[in-house]
């Protein structure tokens, strides 16, 4: 008890010290090896009022991810696509630090990037939120919330957006002449939309659909200190890095972002090529945990049929 107690208070006098310990013998505070990611799970449909959702938890970094659809006029540039829209909160409880200043500017730079990384890969065709041509579309809000900011955070936050895409679903509507969006009822049955645009003429969606979804975007946070790459770091470890590259690929492993907030590590071609190639090796870590929880997922729901 006693070393232990001596080991805590080694660790909050002199953090960079203790820290370096480890990273001398090629591990971290936590036991992890310095290129493993935290056990990492995926909870689908965590919000039964959002058409989509998902809960996901990277060690204790913990996000909700929900997607509420409305219609929306295709706008005349685009009048055969509906739209995403997103937004990122980090309420008070999610960390000691989450003061407003930080807040607004961390959200902002996370919300930004996960778009950045949706569009990018090609995750969603926005053609298939059409309800209608020139007359009703999709909007897809997309709502992600941090319960506990505990590092990594914008890794969480694109597997929590790709997830609650994976978990969204279209409901089956008509639009009438007049081009009002009407809900359709299980069961029903209608015609398709006619050129003339008479009083017969209707869309029908008789049964809920899934997207169809691209190339998925997959990304880790690499924490740069002294020479050392730390793959998913925590927020206690954030604190004492150099500073951290988040890359994200597309799901070929092409690169399509690297992210380095600040910090005093040069980019170098060298360093690129090794986030992005521990960046692969997470990348089927995720792809293979978001296929195991979708199945589990859909086996839940026909035991429950």
């Amino acid at each position: 008890m006693d070393s232990q107690l001596e080991a805590e208070a080694f660790k909050r006098i002199y953090p960079e010290e203790y820290f370096q310990r480890f990273l001398s013998e090629g591990t971290r505070p936590d036991g992890r090896p310095l290129g493993r990611a935290r056990s990492t799970t995926i909870g689908f449909g965590a919000v039964s009022t959002a058409d989509g959702s998902a809960l996901v938890k990277i060690g204790s970094t913990t996000l909700l991810a929900g997607i509420k659809l409305e219609v929306m006029t295709p706008t005349a540039e685009a009048p055969d696509a509906g739209k995403i829209a997103a937004t990122f909160e980090m309420p008070p409880l999610c960390s000691p630090d989450a003061r407003p200043e930080r807040r607004l500017e961390e959200t902002s730079v996370v919300v930004q990037q996960v778009m950045n990384a949706i569009e990018s890969a090609g995750l969603v065709n926005t053609k298939e939120l059409l309800i209608s041509t020139g007359k009703a579309a999709w909007v897809a809000y997309l709502d992600i919330y941090c319960l506990d900011a505990d590092g990594s955070l914008l890794d969480a936050a694109l597997l929590a957006a790709v997830a609650a895409f994976a978990d969204l679903t279209l409901p089956p509507v008509r639009v009438n002449p007049e081009g009002h969006v009407l809900p359709v009822l299980s069961g029903a049955q209608g015609g398709n939309l006619r050129e003339n645009g008479d009083a017969s003429s209707e869309v029908v969606t008789v049964e809920r659909r899934k997207l169809t979804l691209g190339a998925m975007p997959w990304a880790a946070t690499i924490g740069l200190y002294k020479g050392h790459l730390i793959v998913d770091p925590t927020a206690e470890e954030e604190a004492l890095l150099e500073s951290t590259v988040t890359t994200i690929l597309d799901e070929a492993g092409r690169l399509i972002s690297l992210f380095k907030p600040g910090g005093i590590t040069a980019v170098t071609t060298a360093l690129i090529q090794d986030c992005v190639e521990l960046t692969r090796h997470r990348a089927r870590e995720l792809k293979q945990i978001l296929e195991e929880s979708s199945q589990e997922d859909e086996d839940e729901g026909d035991e429950s049929q």
